[in-house]
């Protein structure tokens, strides 16, 4: 069994070949592992946290909502959000048709965002002369195409840069984050981590309700191909 924990750059797909017709490189150019998959995806303009490993059932119980782990993102937004923008957010709003499941969401404080873990982005993100930016934490419990987007755009804070930093294993211990590795490199999961990961994959055959959270938050779909589309 192998899992693999991968910082993933600005500009890289979320799959092991190269997209025809897409600028984006492949996760090949940079994990030389065979056989595993990314259990949940992010866009090729997002950056941060993906777990690879070539366990279906692990992949599975991370990446369906109806068994509620929490993935932390940090979105940074052009404006400077209030409280009671942040609010729909954490209550749900529609998209597409549907309603949002309820999710985290609070303003980051300068001294909050980990430069080590932000490293530069390349190419730099594009900013206003005249308009501020800031950085929002939001945790959410579903995947849904590019939602972390969709969701600030739609309350007036548009996203010009998206990192996913941790993902909640939902078992009383520290989340799965980014600490120790920069963009671009990926290392093996701990044995504790392995320990943690094994649990979970021999945990019930069918999730519990989905705990209810008080408020405070890319599409994450199983996938049984190397080469799963980004969202």
């Amino acid at each position: 069994m192998t899992t693999l924990l991968f910082h993933k750059p600005y500009g890289v797909l979320s799959q092991f070949s190269p997209e025809a017709g897409s600028r984006f490189r492949p996760l090949a150019d940079f994990v030389p592992v065979p056989e595993v998959y990314a259990a949940g995806r992010l866009d090729g303009d997002s950056e941060g946290l993906l777990v690879l490993t070539d366990e279906g059932i692990l992949q599975q119980r991370l990446t369906d909502p109806r068994w509620g782990h929490w993935r932390r993102y940090w979105a940074q937004v052009e404006g400077l959000p209030s409280d009671a923008e942040l609010e729909p957010l954490r209550s749900g709003i529609n998209l597409q048709g549907r309603p949002t499941l309820p999710a985290r969401a609070r303003p980051l404080a300068d001294l909050e965002v980990d430069q080590a873990c932000l490293g530069e982005r390349t190419p730099a993100i594009r900013l206003r002369r005249f308009l501020p930016t800031s950085w929002i934490e939001l945790e959410l419990r579903e995947g849904r195409n590019r939602q972390v987007r969709r969701m600030t755009a739609a309350v007036g804070l548009p996203t010009l840069r998206l990192l996913r930093v941790a993902i909640d294993l939902m078992d009383g211990d520290p989340p799965l984050d980014l600490a120790g590795l920069a963009a671009g490199q990926w290392r093996h999961v701990t044995r504790l981590e392995r320990q943690r990961l094994n649990k979970l994959g021999r945990g019930p055959s069918r999730p519990s309700p989905p705990r209810q959270y008080p408020s405070k938050g890319v599409s994450d779909q199983p996938r049984a191909s190397r080469n799963s589309r980004t969202v």
